[in-house]
């Protein structure tokens, strides 16, 4: 099977209290786009992140809110803000690093959060049966390109009924595999 490959750059997810703090009480997020995810879109809103030696500008906020503030990067982006990111799934956030974050209404120090997210497939359920894989296991996807076509291994399936079919993989990963217009992997199970 073939599935769309999408770029997802350095971005942050925000809670309602980092939001107010951020850009002021009560403030909401502005979409600028929708993303090929239901329900989840880019917005006008940006933050920047503050690392111990560095800082990273006009970073975009994706929607919605989350309970949790979360940042993903790439590690290129972690050695740039001289921070350990550990490579995790969205949303398993427990004993990782924090940053700064700052907004035009205020800043905020989030304990933990900062991470560069494994590299995945978002499936539905019925699609995922029809290629006969299961959530969280992995699988290589090849990406052929002009001048750098490689395989990813280890790249997780994520089923959920929600979910439409898109693998998603950061800068580094794109730029390795020369991506730079829409593009399609084959899985390769």
């Amino acid at each position: 099977m073939q599935v769309l490959v999408e770029t997802s750059a350095r971005h942050v997810h925000l809670c309602r209290e980092d939001m107010d703090i951020l850009f002021g009480k009560n403030s909401e997020l502005t979409k600028r786009s929708f993303l090929s995810q239901p329900g989840q879109f880019s917005c006008m809103e940006r933050v920047d992140i503050i690392g111990p030696n560095s800082e990273i500008c006009g970073v975009s906020v994706l929607g919605p809110l989350r309970k949790h503030t979360q940042v993903e990067i790439s590690l290129t982006d972690a050695r740039k803000l001289s921070v350990d990111a550990p490579i995790r799934d969205s949303g398993d956030i427990d004993n990782t690093p924090g940053c700064k974050l700052r907004g035009p209404a205020g800043t905020v120090v989030i304990k933990n959060g900062l991470i560069v997210a494994k590299r995945h497939i978002h499936l539905d359920p019925k699609t995922a049966k029809e290629i006969n894989v299961a959530d969280n296991q992995k699988v290589c996807v090849k990406i052929e390109s002009k001048a750098r076509s490689l395989i990813f291994d280890q790249v997780y399936i994520r089923v959920n009924k929600d979910f439409l079919p898109a693998m998603h993989i950061d800068t580094d990963e794109s730029n390795a595999a020369g991506i730079f217009s829409k593009t399609y992997g084959d899985i390769l199970v």
